[in-house]
């Protein structure tokens, strides 16, 4: 089975490489720029971008299935290509701030906004499809923590008391591969998130014990988490939907069980890995 996967050198799409390999599969890479990509061994690397759906002359020939990266201004050209190569499935990465229910206000949603389009092109296709809905990344920590953690021993972040659910860049990969090369998994959009409820002051707490060194965290108000981010190049659009604020007449929300999602457990058959197994995998990065 020749599989291409676009984002072939990202957070998910390198993890996703070497899976596909060891199962066997043959593997296309996209990229803006294959030259200066290191792909395994085995990688047929091909030139393409998919903000210019012209780019993509013969990316898609020979191939029966495409994990796919959202861009949503060029979702239908870029999905009709690959139907017309003669793929017969999409893997797609999503996001779990799609929002499907028909009295749901969106209008303030990025997420939704960027990422719903995108599986609406997917779905017309009459392909086989699967959406992976992953939410918060564990590895997004990498873009905050390691240089504060390195330099002073802290941690900064808003919303340090509430428990959120990260995945893990591997368990993303682990549901994309089963996804495209397995059956059973069409017309289904997965919600991937981590195991466990974990705060962002706890995050702190499992780093510390990792290091073998204290770590303290300090809470940051959401104008202070702005003002970092946005000197860390974050749009400010994202800035604002990623400080959302909870309704404080329903505070019990952030503990509810229901934001700890199975589908990985059912799918791969073991729990997704927990925020300790992704800080030991990047230790590195916080010594």
């Amino acid at each position: 089975m020749r599989i291409l996967v676009t984002g072939a050198s990202g957070t998910v799409g390198s993890e996703v490489v070497p899976r596909l390999l060891e199962r066997g599969a043959a593997v296309r890479a996209l990229s803006r720029d294959p030259a200066n990509r290191v792909f395994p061994e085995g990688v047929e690397p091909v030139a393409g971008d998919l903000d210019r759906p012209e780019s993509l002359e013969g990316a898609f020939d020979g191939v029966e299935a495409v994990m796919l990266y959202p861009h949503p201004e060029t979702a239908e050209e870029v999905v009709a290509r690959i139907r017309a190569a003669g793929a017969r499935r999409i893997v797609l990465m999503s996001s779990a701030s799609v929002e499907t229910a028909p009295e749901a206000d969106t209008s303030d949603n990025f997420g939704h906004q960027h990422h719903r389009p995108v599986e609406e092109a997917v779905e017309r296709s009459g392909l086989e499809w699967t959406h992976l809905r992953g939410g918060e990344f564990m590895v997004n920590d990498l873009d905050s923590y390691p240089d504060s953690v390195r330099a002073e021993g802290v941690i900064r972040a808003p919303h340090g008391d509430n428990p959120g659910v990260p995945v893990h860049e591997a368990d993303m990969a682990d549901m994309a591969v089963a996804a495209l090369l397995e059956d059973g998994h069409h017309g289904r959009a997965y919600e991937v998130t981590g195991p466990e409820h974990i705060t962002p002051a706890e995050r702190a707490a499992v780093i510390s014990q990792a290091l073998g060194r204290a770590i303290t965290f300090e809470h940051l108000t959401t104008a202070q988490a702005r003002e970092m981010w946005l000197s860390q190049g974050v749009p400010p659009e994202i800035c604002d939907w990623l400080l959302w604020e909870p309704d404080p007449e329903d505070s019990t929300e952030w503990a509810a069980d229901e934001f700890v999602s199975k589908d990985y457990e059912q799918v791969i058959g073991r729990p997704g890995r927990t925020y300790a197994q992704w800080v030991a995998d990047h230790l590195d990065a916080f010594r």
